[in-house]
């Protein structure tokens, strides 16, 4: 994968088509092992534009029982 040809998901919150459309993205899959390993309750308090939505929105997507299919953007 060339860096140089990877372009920036702005307002894209959804982590299917970050992952599968060639976007620009900071790998973050290992805060799903921390939220499973992790305490009870987990706040993401961050500033606009940090990721909040994304990394929600990858949560989601690993949690999906029915959506079997999207297991390789793991």
């Amino acid at each position: 994968m060339d860096i140089n040809k990877l372009r920036l998901p702005i307002k894209i919150d959804s982590y299917k088509e970050v992952v599968s459309d060639n976007y620009y993205y900071v790998d973050k899959t290992l805060l799903v092992k921390e939220i499973i390993e992790g305490s009870i309750a987990t706040l993401f308090c961050r500033p606009r534009r940090f990721g909040k939505s994304l990394n929600m929105n990858m949560l989601r997507t690993f949690f999906e029982v029915s959506k079997k299919r999207y297991f390789y953007i793991f």
